[in-house]
């Protein structure tokens, strides 16, 4: 019996550094500084307010996606506009709006994904007063990008509680 003790000893003190050491690199990525950069300022007449866009992906023949990580800065936001093959949107850092045409307004958190199915006219952004960044997916893009439409107006640009 002692002699199998003995020999779960290096184990369990493994174990113990390995789930200490997970700890701290959780941590540690919590205070660090966002996965990936902001990227460049969009300079273009798709967005209202400062937007930053890193394109982690771009369009091609083999897997028919664009992947970015688009950061809204308070205040900022798309335009209207759909996808022709749709969209993902994986939020990965505070809080946004979204809204497809004919809906309400919805409030997007860290952590949640949108699916914008194709065709459907829509826009995202930060919140007012919250920055907001996600990965943005443009899917089957062998049917087409996006179509990009009129600004949001400061009426349609409202939390959902506002809108009542």
């Amino acid at each position: 019996m002692k002699h199998h003790l003995k020999n779960l000893l290096p184990i369990a003190v493994v174990l113990v550094a390995a789930c200490t050491n997970n700890q701290k690199t959780v941590e540690a990525t919590k205070n660090d500084q966002p996965v990936f950069p902001k990227g460049e300022r969009v300079s273009n007449a798709n967005f209202t307010g400062t937007v930053w866009v890193n394109y982690l992906a771009e369009t091609d023949t083999v897997h028919h996606v664009n992947i970015g990580s688009v950061t809204f800065e308070p205040g900022a936001r798309t335009n209207w506009h759909y996808h022709k093959g749709g969209q993902i949107l994986l939020v990965t850092e505070g809080k946004g709006l979204y809204q497809e045409k004919g809906k309400a307004v919805q409030v997007i958190n860290h952590g949640e994904v949108i699916k914008c199915p194709p065709d459907v006219a829509h826009w995202h952004g930060a919140t007012p007063d919250e920055a907001m960044t996600h990965i943005a997916i443009g899917t089957n893009t062998n049917i087409g990008g996006a179509v990009w439409l009129q600004p949001v107006t400061e009426e349609e640009y409202k939390y959902p509680d506002e809108t009542k």
